[in-house]
């Protein structure tokens, strides 16, 4: 399964298959950057909303390895809200692209693969200066 729209796409991981449990495997094969870093989010309170930015080069890959939450996505042009509940199907979120997560189920865990090391001045943290960015391009 793969679904694209204009900033993001999403792509299903080999599924393994097995009696003792599945596996999922994330390579440099499967999402289209070399990964540089990767962290989760975990214990997120009821109605916590996080992301509330966009990246200037940064590319991520977002999994919900547990539980569910919805990425709200805005390219400048569409906002699209996309469920991730499956651990072997993640969201491609390509640079200059506003994402916001929210509705965490309990228990959830959001495990992200990006293309950089935290760099600060690749943030945009306020959503007019998004618009103008995007615009600019």
């Amino acid at each position: 399964m793969e679904i694209s729209s204009k900033g993001i796409q999403i792509i299903a991981l080999p599924k393994i298959e097995d009696r003792r449990g599945n596996l999922s495997v994330i390579e440099n094969e499967i999402i289209p950057f070399e990964i540089k870093r990767v962290y989760y989010v975990y214990d997120i309170p009821s109605g916590s909303v996080r992301g509330g930015h966009a990246h200037k080069n940064l590319r991520q890959f977002l999994i919900a390895v547990s539980g569910s939450f919805d990425v709200v996505v805005n390219n400048g042009e569409e906002e699209n809200t996309i469920t991730l509940n499956k651990p072997n199907v993640g969201l491609l979120i390509n640079s200059g692209v506003w994402r916001e997560l929210k509705n965490f189920s309990s228990g959830s865990v959001c495990l992200v693969v990006a293309s950089e090391i935290y760099i600060e001045d690749d943030y945009i943290r306020d959503f007019d200066e998004f618009i103008k960015y995007v615009n600019r391009k």
